[in-house]
């Protein structure tokens, strides 16, 4: 379930995995008892991103749980959020906030599950002098854990910020999103010693709503949104980019609603010259374009 290119491992696998509409499609409609989702993810992926460690910080038990659940396939490879209190609140943290957090990540670490920690910053932190030094201070912080940044804005579009992050042995995350107005736009770069791509998907019309309209749409209708094929092979193309020279390379897809990041991974998957053995018969009914994929043998 991975592939080795020029001594770089790229992982490949959904954003978060706990959907309800992932029923019936991806997973079964009416699973046993016995069934659990992450489980089952590892059965058909090498990586996963956890999100909830963005709205929270997990504890130890979690951490080990979920070492736990994706135990029969070693080349698994977490990817963790980092802690929203330090990417979108500009007080000061502490030692002891960033103690939580780690309590929850540090298990991933020790068993070798931790592919990397993504500090995903919002559209409104800007490349100043002020958020700079804010970085600065964080990739210090955690110094000792695989750190990737996730920029939005057009303004960390600069080689400067490039070498910065080069030189903090800092991953640049490559993202594919909707390019409107000063918004960063997709490029294919590594830093540091792990590259990262995600995706977010095209819907430029969910992807900034205007105000009377934010309370109509769904908060997932910003990420609905499913690849072509002609969009999947150019972004191979750019992931086969961001893995030269890389230790480890992550494509993580966030266009999640009714399993889209899933058969979107699959196609991926395959584009990269892996071989995809079985899929859900589920999912096969839900996106017939996957049937050529599978190779039984």
């Amino acid at each position: 379930m991975r592939m080795e290119k020029e001594k770089c491992l790229i992982h490949v696998g959904p954003a978060g995995w706990h959907y309800k509409d992932w029923y019936g499609i991806v997973y079964p409609e009416k699973p046993d008892k016995l069934f659990k989702e992450l489980d089952f993810l590892a059965t058909l992926f090498n990586t996963a991103e956890i999100n909830s460690t963005f709205y929270r910080p997990a504890n130890a038990f979690m951490g080990s749980a979920w070492v736990r659940k994706v135990a029969l396939n070693p080349d698994f490879r977490f990817t963790a959020k980092l802690w929203q209190r330090f990417t979108h609140d500009r007080k000061p943290f502490t030692s002891e906030e960033v103690k939580q957090y780690l309590e929850g990540v540090d298990p991933l670490a020790q068993a070798q599950k931790l592919g990397a920690i993504l500090c995903q910053f919002p559209w409104s932190f800007k490349n100043n002098e002020e958020n700079r030094k804010w970085l600065a201070n964080l990739f210090d912080t955690f110094k000792n854990y695989p750190l990737v940044v996730e920029v939005r804005h057009g303004s960390w579009d600069q080689d400067e910020f490039l070498s910065f992050l080069d030189n903090k042995n800092v991953g640049f995350a490559t993202i594919d999103q909707p390019v409107i107005g000063q918004s960063i736009p997709f490029k294919p770069v590594r830093t540091g010693k792990i590259g990262y791509v995600r995706m977010h998907g095209r819907n430029y019309q969910s992807w900034f709503p205007k105000k009377n309209e934010k309370e109509k749409q769904s908060v997932f209708a910003r990420y609905d949104y499913y690849y072509p094929e002609n969009e999947i092979s150019d972004i191979v193309k750019n992931v086969e980019r961001v893995a030269e020279g890389s230790k480890e390379t992550f494509v993580i897809q966030n266009n999640h609603p009714r399993g889209q990041a899933v058969a979107n991974a699959m196609q991926i998957r395959a584009a990269l010259g892996e071989t995809i053995i079985n899929l859900p018969d589920t999912m096969l009914a839900q996106y017939p374009d996957l049937k050529k994929l599978v190779n039984p043998e």
